[in-house]
């Protein structure tokens, strides 16, 4: 009997839930007595910033850049925001725009932003075509249940490799006084698309290189464990640590180019926050 594809079965799951948390917010939706729909996105959708908004400093923010044959890890200063406002909602990375209520939050339009792009001018990776940033967008959902939080995710990149990215993230909270700890576990799936535009090699490029071999990836799991430490100094300003550790898939970790089999990303913050 053939195996099911890893991908179809991870975005299985991730359609799955989303459309039974779909089917779950109707039925409860028909037998709730009706509301003054003015009143609720008051409610919901405060039309003032809530959340943190600041800078951090963020170590090797692409997924490719830091295994990528000599391609070191680089460390960036960038806007820090996890905050809404009305409908729109800001996560460090991922931007969108929360649509009907679903289950425990919404159905959103996201988009994200990433540096997964690398230029090959360098000797090693010579030959090779340069690789630009993907553009992701997508749907998903952040469900904020009694026993913690779900982050569902479907990208496509309109850029260039057109290819897919499904996540599905759990978060919980651990308070210590003051502190608040978040570990998180989940995993992304990329498919062949995907894989083969970052870490491919066409046979053009095999043979302007000289080095490397053909190679054809397929469509990867990433499995990531991380970490996110939020510190108040006060009531208005806050630090957050954040450390992720991610196993590569096979189709990324045998290609040619690539000489490591994880992926660490760090950032800190300070941030002011809105109440």
């Amino acid at each position: 009997m053939k195996e099911p594809c890893p991908g179809k079965v991870f975005l299985g799951a991730i359609l799955s839930g989303l459309t039974g948390m779909a089917l779950a917010t109707g039925a409860v939706t028909q037998d709730a007595p009706p509301q003054d729909a003015s009143l609720v996105n008051i409610e919901e959708f405060p039309q003032h910033v809530v959340g943190d908004l600041g800078f951090g400093a963020f170590e090797s923010p692409s997924d490719t850049r830091g295994e990528i044959r000599s391609k070191r890890s680089s460390t960036r200063v960038l806007p820090y925001a996890y905050l809404d406002y009305g409908r729109f909602f800001a996560r460090v990375d991922t931007f969108g725009i929360k649509t009907f209520k679903m289950g425990y939050g919404y159905f959103e339009l996201a988009g994200r932003i990433t540096f997964d792009g690398f230029k090959t001018s360098n000797s090693a990776l010579r030959g090779l075509t340069n690789r630009k940033n993907d553009i992701p967008l997508g749907i998903g959902t952040f469900q904020e249940t009694p026993i913690g939080a779900f982050f569902l995710n479907a990208f496509y990149d309109v850029n260039q490799s057109h290819g897919t990215m499904l996540e599905g993230l759990y978060t919980a909270e651990v308070k210590a006084g003051s502190i608040n700890f978040y570990p998180q576990i989940g995993a992304e799936y990329r498919n062949a698309n995907f894989v083969n535009y970052y870490y491919g090699i066409t046979p053009a490029e095999s043979a302007a290189n000289g080095h490397y071999k053909v190679y054809e990836g397929k469509g990867t799991i990433n499995p990531m464990v991380a970490l996110q430490v939020e510190i108040p100094l006060n009531k208005f300003w806050v630090v957050n640590l954040y450390g992720r550790y991610k196993w590569l898939g096979d189709g990324i970790k045998n290609s040619p180019i690539v000489v490591k089999k994880t992926s660490q990303n760090y950032f800190v913050s300070l941030a002011y926050r809105f109440q």
